[in-house]
């Protein structure tokens, strides 16, 4: 179930996006500011904002240029919430990098719609909620790995390092951005962390002959890379 945080500092305005986010079958999660909002994005990693562009202190603009310069938040779509209309406000969001704009006052069949739109064009995974890679499939909603062999049994663990790395297939990370993205940046944990994961993912895989998927970059860290 996508998990979507609603960032109002008014609360009748809060719990009304709450009431309808959640009657659409999305988890909802509160913040009344951006500080509160900023740590609830690190800890919670929703799967997307809704965010108020007018808010006391940190405005809405302001935080999505935060977590936009931040590797750990930079990708979270988030749809400002806003009744500003003129372009140049539009344009300064768009470049700031709000994924979309819901424009004050608006319906509910309306929010929902663009949240649908937004997930749609952030998320790796197809309407059955599949990842794919090579001659590897991630079924996120039933969390099992296959290949053409049949189920890969991976830990839990294991399990949200391959969804990471399927889901950025190419790019190279380090280990301390591993333990950020996989972890969370509360875990406090040692770097060889990751490689006894790594070695237990490679050793699940192995199983199917795809354990070269999972290479090791030099003086640097690993990378999910299929056949093809």
């Amino acid at each position: 179930m996508p998990r979507i945080l609603v960032v109002d500092d008014e609360p009748a305005i809060r719990d009304m996006l709450a009431v309808a986010v959640e009657a659409a079958g999305f988890r909802v999660l509160l913040a009344g500011n951006a500080q509160a909002a900023h740590s609830m994005v690190i800890d919670e990693r929703p799967d997307l904002m809704l965010l108020d562009w007018m808010m006391p202190g940190v405005s809405g603009l302001e935080l999505t240029r935060r977590l936009r310069r931040e590797p750990v938040t930079s990708d979270i779509p988030i749809i400002m919430l806003t009744a500003k209309v003129t372009e140049d406000d539009k344009v300064a969001g768009l470049e700031a990098g709000t994924d979309d704009y819901v424009i004050k006052p608006f319906s509910p069949r309306e929010l929902i719609a663009r949240i649908h739109a937004v997930l749609r064009r952030s998320s790796p995974t197809d309407e059955h909620g599949l990842i794919e890679a090579g001659e590897l499939t991630l079924d996120t909603h039933a969390r099992r790995v296959v290949a053409k062999e049949g189920e890969v049994r991976v830990g839990p663990t294991e399990y949200r390092l391959l969804e990471f790395f399927m889901s950025n297939s190419g790019r190279a990370y380090s280990r301390s951005q591993l333990l950020d993205h996989v972890w969370g940046t509360g875990a406090y944990l040692e770097e060889r962390t990751v490689d006894v994961h790594i070695r237990r993912l490679r050793k699940a895989l192995q199983a199917a002959g795809l354990n070269h998927y999972v290479q090791t970059v030099r003086g640097h860290g690993y990378r999910f890379m299929a056949d093809g």
